[in-house]
């Protein structure tokens, strides 16, 4: 009960704060993951998460799975189909770039064997532009690259999984299924667009009409029978969740926009729980070991390897230079590398504790670095931050006369 109470007082916090958090650096992300860690047992000891802890996967899986499914419901297949270079060359290109960058630190710097390196590789990866809302959440910000990192995150969290399964029974030394792991990718892709298709047809008949305050519960339905699908099939749910986003923005517009309000206050509060248990894990302990190799190997990962890697395979796009290098940027590591690097810690592997540091540190870095620059990048795209927003205290007559007659 003392997360749940601890979670209540820090989202309170956090709403209250979020006026001033869009237009600064401070960030209610940053708010979650730091108030985990004073609350934490390398803080005052209030909570008390052990990573093994099934409460850690599930939220973080969870978490990844609703932002999947409400980012998937801003791509649908006609702007996928307008914006498929850019993702392809970002998937394509600079997915295997950032891999490949992050594992060869890691064998020199770190001293990890070479198959265990690319495990690390693989496992951050994915990318999350939810730490970046000042750039992904603007519909002032430049189409193609709010489309870009959308898609990009929506598809590469799901596309990783086979290469952390393959890297990590090589690491441990057994043979790996390859058939099972793309099988399983496949399913989750057909589950992905069958099921909302088929709920989506279903709802064109006359007799199955929602009244106007549930249509919103309508996707969650969906999302709920795809979750459960996936973990009952083995399906990959992470493809599948972004998949079916996409399909039913296509299949039927209306009720993914019915769906949009929700849907994003479900991402903001599971990102939000799944970040102040994450925070928790963050001790003193967990850091002081790291070797000064470590710590670099975190920071290259983030200010040199994904930049170089998307900044490479987006050479010669339409993009201006300022959309390049934001869209180079804005790779913070998020759930899914939680939830990859909960499965390396929980493999056996030799330096499975390690790889679970690194990968924690990493991703930790990343929400400080990226969530606190969204608002000063988009400044630089001639964005200005959002102002006048509302406040509790109530308007005055005076106001109100003096608005009436402006409108007069």
């Amino acid at each position: 009960m003392a997360l749940v109470l601890a979670f209540g007082v820090v989202l309170l916090v956090s709403v209250s704060l979020s006026g001033v958090a869009a237009r600064t650096v401070l960030s209610t992300a940053l708010l979650f993951l730091l108030a985990g860690a004073l609350l934490g047992d390398g803080g005052f000891g209030l909570i008390h998460i052990a990573p093994r802890d099934p409460l850690v996967t599930s939220l973080a899986d969870i978490a990844l799975f609703t932002v999947l499914f409400t980012d998937g419901q801003r791509a649908s297949v006609p702007a996928l189909r307008e914006n498929w270079r850019l993702s392809g060359r970002a998937l394509g290109l600079g997915m295997p770039l950032t891999m490949v960058g992050i594992a060869v630190p890691a064998h020199f710097l770190v001293g990890l064997d070479w198959p265990t390196s690319l495990l690390l590789g693989a496992i951050l990866s994915p990318t999350d532009p939810v730490f970046a809302a000042a750039i992904v959440g603007r519909d002032d910000v430049p189409l193609r690259l709010r489309r870009l990192l959308n898609v990009e995150s929506g598809l590469n969290d799901g596309l990783a999984l086979p290469f952390v399964l393959i890297f990590l029974a090589t690491a441990t030394h057994t043979s790996s299924d390859l058939g099972t792991v793309v099988f399983e990718l496949v399913l989750g892709l057909v589950l992905g667009i069958a099921i909302p298709a088929l709920v989506a047809l279903a709802w064109r008949l006359r007799v199955l009409t929602a009244e106007p305050r549930l249509q919103a519960l309508g996707p969650l339905a969906v999302a709920v029978l795809l979750y459960a699908a996936c973990h009952l099939t083995d399906a990959n749910p992470y493809l599948a969740a972004f998949a079916a986003g996409s399909t039913l923005a296509t299949v039927d517009k209306t009720a993914a926009e019915h769906f949009e309000p929700l849907g994003d206050l479900l991402s903001e509060i599971t990102k939000f729980a799944a970040l102040l248990v994450f925070g928790a894990l963050i001790t003193p302990d967990r850091l002081s070991h790291l070797s000064v190799g470590a710590w670099v190997l975190a920071v290259l990962a983030i200010v040199l390897v994904r930049p170089a890697a998307l900044a490479l395979s987006l050479l010669r796009t339409p993009m201006s230079g300022r959309e390049r290098a934001t869209a180079a940027w804005f790779g913070p590591k998020g759930f899914a590398s939680v939830v990859y690097g909960l499965l390396a810690l929980q493999s056996g592997i030799a330096d499975s504790e390690l790889v679970f540091d690194l990968v924690a540190v990493t991703i930790a870095l990343s929400i400080v670095l990226h969530s606190s620059t969204d608002v000063p990048i988009a400044r630089l795209l001639r964005i200005e931050p959002p102002d006048k927003l509302p406040t509790g205290r109530p308007a005055s007559a005076g106001g109100d006369r003096k608005e009436k007659g402006k409108k007069s």
